[in-house]
């Protein structure tokens, strides 16, 4: 399987960034060797279980050196001013969730696209009664997902049932399963994802969808009155408060709480059991099955 590569193409973009900083390309040359290790750590992994909780410590490894050495450290405040913007940080999640599935479940790439993908989200056609001579006018929308498990789909749409002319031809990729990556979780992103998750829900209705955030930064909100399957907090812990964030936006601030910053990422690594979960997710959808006469009058139940 060719693994998708968001967090690499980040790194290689910066370089061409006309606005980073001199001195900081040679901590981004370094980014980019360390991110090489990393990734070529996790291949060596050995496949199934075994892996999984080696897999998350070498996240932890790498999210460590990116978060502090990198961008935290940096004697220039453009990294942490426009993290957000350059997306450094929630994209090592998306590129990591491919390896993860792949050492649980070696044989999924052979039937699924594993990673970020544009999914449909729904069908619709534009022809009026003067165009629909032409053809139907059949679009489909999608909406891209951080990570998702899904297949090509392709559907021809003609008003003519037994002619090759005047169709419109579609592709798109069908979720099974899709995820959204959140380094913060607010109230906001909280409900753009509900309205993402009932789109996925309306298409595909056995699909899953998965919101994962590294810190929380909202009150907890409960999933059952929407389409959101769970909501997994990846370092179980809130974001650092306002009161100490305010200081990192300049270099003297950074140095000042630098001991707090680092105490934080220390006390809350990425936890193995939230992956696990995730996973746990992933293996339900894989070994869900219509329902069989003889299971359903043993259970009891279906």
């Amino acid at each position: 399987m060719i693994m998708p590569t968001p967090h690499g193409d980040k790194l290689k973009a910066l370089l061409q960034n006309e606005k980073l900083p001199n001195s900081d390309r040679t901590r981004i040359d370094k980014a980019l060797e360390r991110y090489h290790d990393w990734i070529e750590a996790l291949r060596r992994l050995p496949t199934g279980n075994s892996g999984i909780a080696e897999a998350v410590r070498l996240l932890n490894d790498y999210r460590l050196f990116l978060d502090l050495d990198v961008v935290f450290d940096s004697e220039d405040d453009f990294l942490y001013r426009q993290k957000g913007q350059l997306k450094l940080d929630s994209t090592v999640i998306e590129e990591f969730l491919p390896h993860l599935v792949s050492l649980a479940f070696p044989d999924i790439s052979e039937s699924f696209s594993i990673g970020p993908h544009s999914c449909f989200a729904a069908l619709y056609f534009t022809s009026t009664i003067r165009t629909s001579i032409r053809s139907p006018g059949a679009q489909v929308r999608t909406k891209n997902q951080d990570f998702t498990i899904s297949k090509r789909l392709y559907l021809r749409a003609s008003f003519h049932p037994d002619r090759a002319e005047k169709v419109d031809t579609l592709e798109a990729n069908l979720g099974y399963l899709c995820a959204e990556c959140k380094t913060n979780l607010d109230k906001t992103m909280f409900q753009e994802a509900c309205a993402t998750a009932h789109d996925l829900k309306t298409a595909v209705p056995g699909a899953k969808y998965l919101l994962l955030c590294e810190w929380l930064d909202m009150t907890p909100i409960s999933t059952a009155g929407t389409d959101i399957d769970e909501v997994l907090i990846l370092r179980k812990a809130k974001r650092l408060g306002a009161q100490i964030r305010s200081a990192f936006a300049t270099r003297e601030g950074r140095i000042s709480r630098r001991a707090d910053f680092a105490k934080h990422l220390a006390d809350h690594p990425f936890a193995t059991e939230v992956f696990e979960r995730f996973l746990t997710h992933i293996r339900v959808l894989l070994e869900d099955r219509d329902p069989d006469e003889d299971d359903v009058l043993v259970r009891g139940y279906f």
